[in-house]
């Protein structure tokens, strides 16, 4: 139960921080500070290359990148700002931004790797549904328009609570390091798994 602590200082009235400092005040705190890219309105470069967040990271080591997983022409990514623990999104290599401009052999891929991601999902954290999309266009929502991503969100019963409307906060369980762990380990080792 939380302590209840008086608003008044030995002297009468709290004049300064200072007063506050080490008095607990019975809040729990979620520290979420990489959320502070969109809070400040930053937002990803939509140029190709290495100011595109999609075309950097496979330049990274697959931890670096949050790399799930590499195919020949598209990759599986843990979302940075993720809705839930194991948001992951199927990225081309290719910088485009239009599901219509994958080639024939991108849109094989992006589909197969949709379904092995839901595979390792399953069987790493056993949601009990999921949310597939892509926003194409700004207009549409998406972050980072230029580059085609479709995201793949696991859902389970009470995921959604009043912190996102109210607080503009989600409470994450799993750092992205064990998140990406566990979805790697679970990862179908044959094509079509």
């Amino acid at each position: 139960m939380p302590k209840i602590v008086a608003m008044s200082g030995p002297g009468g009235d709290l004049e300064t921080p200072a007063d506050f400092v080490g008095v607990e005040d019975g809040f729990e705190r979620l520290w979420t500070p990489h959320r502070m890219v969109y809070i400040g309105g930053e937002k990803p470069s939509e140029a190709a290359g290495e100011g595109c967040p999609f075309c950097a990271a496979p330049g990274k080591s697959d931890a670096e990148g949050l790399i799930v997983h590499r195919g020949e022409h598209c990759y599986v990514v843990l979302n940075l700002f993720p809705y839930n623990p194991g948001h992951v999104l199927v990225c081309p290599y290719r910088h485009v931004s239009l599901y219509v401009d994958l080639s024939d052999e991108e849109t094989v891929e992006f589909t197969a790797l949709t379904k092995q991601a839901i595979g390792a999902l399953e069987a790493s954290s056993h949601p009990m549904g999921f949310n597939l999309g892509m926003n194409q266009g700004a207009v549409a929502g998406a972050g980072v328009a230029a580059h085609l991503h479709q995201h793949v969100v696991p859902r389970w019963g009470g995921d959604a609570n009043f912190l996102p409307v109210i607080a503009q906060t989600k409470a994450l369980p799993m750092l992205l390091e064990d998140v990406r762990s566990r979805l790697v380990a679970s990862w179908p080792s044959a094509p079509g798994q």
